[in-house]
């Protein structure tokens, strides 16, 4: 009989200890996943709308967006805009559940003719997609 509960004890306390170790290490970035992304002219009902890969210089904002898949608990992604290799902008959003939408956005100047790219970062700064476009006159 006391094997039997030195037994039971010793799974429970192993039990505890790795629930504890699995909530307090956060949100892993491999779990995280974009399943769905699109640089384009505007968001309606929590939808690109005419999504692309090049605009025309006559285009004064463009939007990010992207459904998140994997979160365990409210984290926030983070959405970093490049013209060539220069960083413009770096936004950064909340994700409230296992499956989520959220956007940012960014004013294009017309000089700002070329390649760009969105790079979506994990809470941890782990690079989870890049997301190429382009202004072209």
């Amino acid at each position: 009989m006391k094997k039997v509960r030195t037994s039971f004890i010793a799974i429970l306390c192993m039990t505890f200890c790795i629930t504890i170790l699995q909530n307090g290490m956060g949100q892993d970035a491999a779990a995280l996943e974009v399943v769905d992304s699109a640089i384009c002219t505007g968001v309606e009902d929590r939808a690109c709308v005419d999504p692309k890969e090049e605009f025309s210089t006559g285009v004064e904002k463009l939007y990010c967006f992207t459904r998140i898949n994997g979160a365990r608990e409210d984290i926030e992604i983070t959405h970093v805009w490049y013209f060539g290799d220069i960083e413009r902008a770096r936004i950064t959003l909340a994700v409230r559940s296992s499956s989520y939408r959220t956007y940012s956005s960014k004013r294009i100047q017309a000089h700002e003719i070329g390649k760009w790219r969105v790079e979506v970062l994990g809470p941890d700064g782990t690079v989870l997609k890049t997301i190429p476009f382009a202004v072209a006159p």
